[in-house]
């Protein structure tokens, strides 16, 4: 695989285009900025095989002469267009489909969504898969379509390379629009795209899922499509424990802001520069235990140990916990000094269940925590307590169906062993 050496970087107009295609995402679209900021650009012109572009989700691979002909708008729309292609997982879905008429079908799916978001300016330059019949259809649903009503299939109308990182390989049918697109320096024995072993793309897809969620929290709910909610949803839901959720979500609190005093380590390989992450000073999560009887001791008492276990990764932290049903109890600050005390933590209650009265009871006790982690049987009396306060996460006993989620904050439905998440659209 070619990647440019320094001294071309900084003299090609491409990468810079590229570059400042992805500032403008991260103002106009915060959620698909972020994201793609997170890819290592890599010029692969030269490596022969990159006629478009590609992705394989920790890189951006693209061909300068292909990238040359589009506008800028346009290079907007690219960006997103590779992104989605990760986020569907569109390799891992295709199972036994045609490969050439898959690849088709999620374009459609992928072009469609951008042009409802936005995202940039529909690629005209050259032909692509855009057809809103196929508005709000999964790649499923377009592939059957296609199977049964084209007569023709147009393989020219792709946008991009749809890597197979098994094997690395992807061929001139599938480089769409540039497949003839070819560098004049390219030579006969050109090196392939990357391929993966399976440890290194199950790794790859939790560095993306983790990126995501991430990513979604930074935005800001309002800046991140709803269709993108949906999917990272249903990507995520299947696979992360509650106690993953958990270990994750505590270890954000850690680069809590944004800051220009220290440059992101992405700006390395981004040619521009990036606002750091400011590091809090202490890692500050509230933990409020529901003892209205539906939950047993052993649950919440695994539920501190949890919490415990992953506070004391860290040398600065503080932990509030308390019990609760209709009132707030017995609430106790823990830190590194006294974590342990937090194993004989007495668990106060055993009446209804009032959501409300511990946001009621933060404000009133002006506790204002990086992270709530609430631990209930999901049945509040009245409302789930006021979504704009904290974040929030809702760890829930199993008696709802584990489809359920709260109307608010991020959900993991508790077991013993594993259970999936879910955020609320």
């Amino acid at each position: 695989m070619y990647i440019m050496k320094d001294y071309d970087i900084a003299n090609c107009p491409q990468r810079k285009r590229l570059v400042s295609s992805r500032v403008r995402l991260l103002i106009n679209k915060p959620w698909f900025g972020n994201m793609v900021t997170r890819m290592k650009l890599v010029d692969a012109t030269d490596a022969g095989w990159c006629h478009t572009a590609a992705t394989d989700a920790r890189h951006l691979f693209y061909n300068r002469d292909f990238v040359a002909t589009l506008r800028d708008g346009e290079v907007d729309f690219l960006f997103g267009h590779e992104l989605l292609h990760c986020v569907f997982d569109h390799i891992g879905r295709r199972k036994d489909r045609d490969a050439k008429v898959w690849n088709i079908a999620n374009d459609f799916v992928v072009n469609n969504i951008l042009v409802e978001e936005q995202v940039g300016e529909l690629i005209t330059t050259i032909k692509i898969c855009h057809d809103y019949k196929y508005r709000d259809m999964s790649s499923e649903e377009v592939y059957e379509d296609i199977m049964a009503n084209a007569t023709k299939i147009d393989m020219s109308q792709l946008l991009d390379q749809h890597l197979d990182l098994d094997g690395g390989e992807s061929t001139d049918d599938d480089a769409g629009a540039g497949a003839n697109q070819k560098s004049k320096d390219s030579k006969e024995d050109e090196q392939g795209p990357p391929a993966y072993t399976e440890e290194e793309k199950k790794k790859l897809k939790d560095e993306f899922k983790n990126a995501m969620i991430q990513a979604a929290q930074a935005a800001g709910a309002g800046n991140v499509p709803k269709s993108v909610k949906r999917l990272i949803k249903e990507l995520t839901s299947p696979t992360i424990d509650w106690r993953e959720l958990l270990n994750m979500q505590i270890q954000s609190i850690v680069r809590e802001d944004y800051t220009f005093m220290k440059q992101s380590r992405r700006s390395w390989h981004s040619d521009a520069i990036l606002p750091g992450m400011n590091t809090a000073e202490t890692i500050d999560v509230v933990v409020a235990l529901d003892a209205s009887g539906s939950i047993s001791n052993e649950m919440l008492r695994d539920m501190l140990s949890e919490v415990k276990g992953c506070m004391s990764q860290y040398d600065d932290f503080t932990v509030t916990v308390f019990s609760f049903d209709t009132e707030v109890y017995n609430c106790e600050k823990f830190d590194p000094w006294n974590i342990d005390d937090i194993d004989t933590y007495e668990i106060k209650g055993g009446g209804g269940t009032d959501f409300e009265i511990c946001f009621n009871y933060m404000k009133e006790n002006e506790i204002e925590p990086k992270k709530f982690i609430m631990f209930t049987d999901g049945y509040p009396w009245n409302s789930w307590g006021d979504p704009d306060y904290c974040d929030t996460i809702f760890v829930i006993h199993s008696y709802h169906n584990k489809e359920f989620e709260a109307p608010f904050g991020l959900t993991a439905h508790y077991e013993p062993h594993s259970e999936g998440i879910r955020k609320a659209a």
